[in-house]
């Protein structure tokens, strides 16, 4: 396979120029675009059904993937490889007054030139082998890379010896609404075409791990993310009387303390740790000023898996927030205790005994106590909560458990344990089954053949480090962890399911060959060109060569 490096360069920036930010009207006109592009091309002009703008399925918003399918010489051969990609890009903002030049690489480049921007950077944009703009790393340059493959194979079928389907996805950078409905088609065209499909290639990007890190990384397999929440309730009081009651944001600072940056919540598989759980929210839930203390809070962790499932995650944090809970009681009485030694108050402080319950134990225990006319309350507030479009799927979930709780007759302090976003699945892939092994093995081959041909050392890891759409095309995870899941994301069927039946019935292996640069969603994202449209797509080439090698 020939590389026509000044062909990718002006796809690629083409892609660049159509502003394409996540949630607006720009994703739904860039996949027309690319529609557009394969429609033009005399395969695809040939067979107009292998190419499809589909729009997405459940999507408060309109807007389109586009899937697209190449068949091989060898007709009778259904194995196919997935090539993954999407369309969208996170906003613009922080390009400040240089917002409106952000999708046109070249005037951003001039910009950087100049006095002020960091040395590195400045060195980057004086360079022909960079190109800067929104979505020039994340992920437009693998977008162009998977359409040049697609259209070097329609071109040269003979090459082919099963069949390659490309599925451009939006909404990758939100809530993954995209690659959810992209499954269906994704089934649909299984059953109509007969496609028997043996592995995907996602095109993300990738950076380096570390300070000083010059290794160029594939990834096989990636991490898992979910989105465990607290919502925490203690005892409100008049602020002349703190100590008749219980501050909850006493309570949720020590459970931030006990989870925020633990490495005892990093999860080792294969030799590889992910990163720490760290809070992406936390607040009490007191809507306006007065001099009553708070009743309730509320905090979420980022939380990363590779080996751990909801189930164990759940019981892991329910052992910290018990440890949280303990301290925020001895720190309360503590204090108290020393306050009346100065006062000369008498000490008589609350009784109180932690409470950690997670979702489906909560409800379980507010079902036994309430029976029908708590399920029927709680099933018409779920579904008005589910209409409110001004609440997102968090608060959603929060405002749920807040209606369970008032249900609590003892109203104790309590911490209450739950889900409140998305489950993005952990994929593991393994010798241990043909399909792993077959693509594991079509990576090694592919390097071996390509690293000649680049200067920098291409490494591959077992984990990809960033959440992806590669996520929703296995599940590493066995039905009671998403029993688990779906009994304590509130959520769940109503603002949010996870497509169990859509991804099992897809289940292929999946990895990441993905364009090199830095700052991806930052002001100074750029893409290194050489690695990124040239060394990329001969990569992938390669690797569905060797997969279609044991078919």
């Amino acid at each position: 396979m020939q590389i026509n490096r000044a062909e990718l360069e002006q796809l690629l920036k083409d892609l660049i120029q159509q502003e394409s930010v996540v949630n607006t009207e720009g994703e739904r006109q860039i996949a027309e675009n690319i529609y557009a592009f394969l429609k033009q091309l005399p395969y695809f002009q040939n067979n107009p059904t292998h190419v499809e703008l589909t729009e997405t399925y459940l999507d408060k918003k309109w807007r389109y993937n586009v899937v697209a399918y190449v068949r091989g010489k060898v007709m009778e051969n259904n194995d196919t490889v997935i090539l993954m990609g999407h369309l969208d890009t996170v906003g613009t903002d922080d390009f400040g007054k240089h917002q409106s030049m952000a999708t046109d690489p070249d005037k951003v480049k001039k910009v950087l030139q100049q006095k002020g921007t960091p040395q590195n950077v400045q060195a980057h944009a004086s360079s022909q082998e960079w190109m800067f703009g929104r979505g020039s790393l994340d992920m437009k340059s693998g977008v162009a890379s998977h359409l040049y493959i697609l259209k070097y194979f329609s071109e040269h079928i003979s090459e082919l010896k099963g069949n390659v389907m490309l599925v451009i996805t939006c909404d990758e950078e939100d809530s993954s609404h995209g690659i959810r409905s992209a499954l269906k088609d994704i089934r649909r065209l299984k059953e109509r075409e007969g496609f028997s499909y043996i592995a995907a290639v996602n095109s993300d990007y990738t950076s380096p791990r570390y300070e000083g890190d010059e290794n160029r990384y594939i990834y096989v397999g990636t991490v898992g993310k979910l989105l465990p929440t607290f919502f925490v309730a203690g005892k409100e009081t008049h602020v002349g009387q703190v100590f008749e009651g219980f501050d909850p944001n006493l309570m949720i600072s020590e459970l931030t303390k006990e989870i925020d940056y633990n490495p005892l919540l990093c999860d080792e598989w294969f030799g590889e740790w992910t990163l720490p759980p760290v809070t992406l929210k936390q607040t009490d839930l007191k809507p306006f000023y007065d001099v009553q203390t708070p009743l309730t809070a509320f905090v979420y962790y980022n939380f990363f898996v590779h080996s751990w499932s909801p189930k164990q995650v759940l019981q892991k944090l329910k052992v910290h927030a018990d440890k949280a809970f303990r301290r925020a009681i001895e720190a309360y009485q503590d204090r108290y205790e020393t306050y009346c030694k100065l006062s000369g108050d008498p000490y008589e402080p609350m009784q109180i005994q932690p409470r950690v319950y997670t979702f489906e134990e909560y409800y379980e225990w507010m079902t036994l106590t309430h029976g029908a006319a708590f399920e029927e309350e709680i099933g018409r507030r779920c579904k008005e909560l589910a209409n409110n479009s001004d609440i997102d799927i968090r608060q959603y979930a929060c405002r749920m458990v807040e209606e369970i709780w008032k249900w609590d007759h003892t109203k104790n302090p309590v911490m209450i344990l739950f889900y409140s976003n998305l489950y993005i699945p952990r994929i593991a892939i393994s010798r241990d089954t043909p399909e792993g092994d077959r693509l594991m093995t079509a990576i090694e081959d592919a390097v071996e053949q390509v690293q000649p041909m680049y200067n920098k050392n291409i490494e591959i890891k077992q984990f990809f480090p960033y959440i992806s759409d590669m996520s929703y095309v296995a599940l590493s995870d066995d039905e009671e962890s998403i029993m688990t899941l779906e009994k304590n994301l509130p959520t769940w069927g109503e603002a949010f399911r996870l497509n169990v039946e859509d991804i099992r019935a897809l289940n292929v292996p999946v990895c990441n060959i993905g364009p090199y640069g830095f700052d991806a969603h930052k002001k100074h994202e750029r893409v290194e060109l050489t690695y990124s449209l040239e060394t990329v797509p001969l990569l992938t080439y390669s690797v569905i060569r060797h997969l279609f090698a044991g078919s």
